[in-house]
């Protein structure tokens, strides 16, 4: 790796902390403006409601003092890493992310794959049938699929797949109960992972199948493909060697800012079908007022996005190698 690599990978991160502070103060200022009080939410499942129990609580998690003491407080301790301790669980906040982090990247990993491959190679047999039946259905697929709502495909999936046809199991990521391992413990989450990764991944497919089809039809009318196959080349080859290449770096563009953007979007997918992620985790903080919670898992996902952009750009790179990394 050279040495102007490494001082723009090294300048991308610099950009990228400060990207990141700033994110963490905006979110900060946000929540605390939402409505409810953690106090009470925390009293009321404890079955007691009396103001000096709220008193309390409020002094144990800090929430007596004043916003700016608070916000002090807080990026003070993100600046070193922690993220501090959840209302409800009472145990670290960073710990308990990682904790659910696997089976979110597990989902949001194989729907980023399927996504990608099945979106790329719909857009490029659109493309080469251009006008054509096979076109007109594929664009209509990835109108479907991009225009419907993804908690009511969820739903939908669900139902069908799994209550009426009993096909798939309709929630969790394993079976309960079932004390699996090895190899069919694999078999029994890859089972579960089907329903949920499918539906997360039909929306990112249709969004690929149409940028993938619209780029490689321009692509078709420049010169230097005219020129490739005024030269003899076999169709394939202009296809796949010159056109595809060139038509895919608006694809590479837009797959690292949606990789980033899997892990908030999973929130209503890993919802509907129970998935123990950090999305169905951001969904019950929401709703138990965990600021420190939210916090953690809005910061967790605004540095995975800064993260995918500067593998995008070293990636770009290597997928066109007229672009030069720079300052």
């Amino acid at each position: 790796m050279s040495i102007q690599t490494l001082m723009y990978i090294g300048g991308r991160l610099i950009k990228g902390a400060i990207v990141l502070l700033v994110i963490a103060v905006f979110n900060f200022f946000l929540i605390r403006a939402a409505p409810g009080d953690p106090a009470k939410v925390m009293a009321g499942e404890a079955g007691a409601t009396d103001e000096l129990f709220l008193q309390q609580l409020r002094e144990q998690f800090g929430l007596d003092q004043p916003l700016y003491y608070q916000l002090w407080v807080y990026i003070s301790n993100l600046v070193q890493f922690d993220m501090g301790i959840t209302y409800r669980q009472q145990m670290p906040v960073f710990d308990l992310i990682m904790d659910r982090m696997p089976a979110t990247l597990l989902l949001t990993g194989a729907a980023f794959l399927m996504s990608l491959l099945i979106g790329v190679l719909a857009g490029v047999v659109a493309a080469q049938k251009h006008k054509q039946w096979a076109d007109s259905f594929i664009t209509v697929a990835a109108l479907i699929f991009y225009a419907t709502p993804l908690f009511w495909l969820a739903m939908m999936a669900a139902l069908f797949f799994s209550v009426y046809l009993n096909w798939l199991p309709s929630f969790g990521m394993e079976t309960v109960g079932a004390n699996l391992t090895g190899f069919d413990r694999f078999v029994d989450i890859m089972t579960h992972l089907i329903l949920p990764a499918t539906t997360l991944g039909l929306f990112f497919t249709a969004v690929y199948a149409r940028m993938t089809r619209t780029s490689m039809i321009e692509t078709t009318r420049m010169d230097f493909v005219k020129t490739a196959i005024a030269k003899g080349m076999t169709p394939n080859r202009v296809t796949y060697r010159h056109v595809l290449r060139n038509a895919l770096l608006p694809v590479v563009t837009l797959a690292g800012l949606q990789a980033g953007q899997l892990i908030g979007g999973a929130v209503l997918t890993e919802t509907v079908f129970a998935w123990p992620g950090i999305g169905r985790l951001m969904f019950e903080a929401l709703f138990q007022r965990d600021y420190n919670l939210l916090l953690g898992v809005f910061f967790i996902s605004s540095a995975m996005v800064v993260l995918f952009n500067l593998i995008t750009d070293v990636i770009y790179c290597v997928v066109d190698p007229r672009i030069e990394l720079s300052k």
